[in-house]
């Protein structure tokens, strides 16, 4: 595990004494392998002990963790198949909402997520997960389908929050936020929303009722 924020570092120490020992295989001596027991030991305790205890800004740095899965990633370990749909049929698509019909433990769901992809060039693609107001419309339709066919809702929330861009406020994206919160508060099929990261102003709340 690599572990990068600055309050991690007596856990990368740890971990690297681990790994040194743990490169000898079978030819730990006894003394070495109950130095590495205690080691895995240490470990565990000053883990839970540092992420019991987190800061607020703390909670921050963990939740944006470059590592941390995103919605694909988890579409990709939970579902034997997934369709995803595009566009809002009225003005495009949004890379940063992703979503569509998927099966889940042999059960058909309807997976609706923000998708900030990773690398430079898949972020700029995903726009971050900021979704612009198009991609409210495509949640908001995703939605709607999921109510006709009675698929059960999952929606995976991480964001900062809603794009803050002068088109995306022309081509309304408050209203296309208190639309979404509309919508799904009227649904009537099971909904799980969970928050996989960052859970950041409307532009989160808009798809976890």
């Amino acid at each position: 595990m690599v572990y990068d924020l600055e309050f991690e570092k007596p856990l990368a120490e740890l971990e690297k004494r681990i790994a040194s020992l743990q490169r000898k295989g079978e030819r730990l001596r006894p003394e070495e392998h109950a130095q590495l027991q205690e080691y895995e030991r240490e470990l565990r305790r000053r883990t839970e002990e540092i992420y019991r205890s987190l800061t607020a800004w703390q909670t921050v740095q963990v939740a944006r963790h470059k590592d941390r899965p995103y919605t694909a990633d988890f579409i990709h370990l939970m579902c034997e198949e997934f369709f995803e749909l595009h566009g809002d049929r009225r003005v495009g698509d949004d890379h940063a909402i992703i979503g569509g019909p998927a099966l889940f433990n042999g059960e058909t769901v309807m997976i609706i997520g923000h998708e900030k992809g990773r690398g430079m060039r898949e972020k700029i693609y995903r726009n971050n997960g900021m979704p612009h107001p198009e991609g409210y419309h495509k949640a908001i339709r995703l939605m709607e389908q999921a109510e006709k066919f009675g698929y059960p809702v999952i929606c995976l929330v991480d964001t900062q929050g809603a794009f803050l861009g002068l088109e995306d406020e022309e081509r309304g994206q408050g209203s296309a936020i208190a639309a979404s919160l509309y919508a799904m508060a009227r649904l009537r099929v099971p909904i799980i929303a969970a928050v996989i990261g960052e859970g950041g102003s409307g532009g989160a709340l808009a798809i976890s009722v």
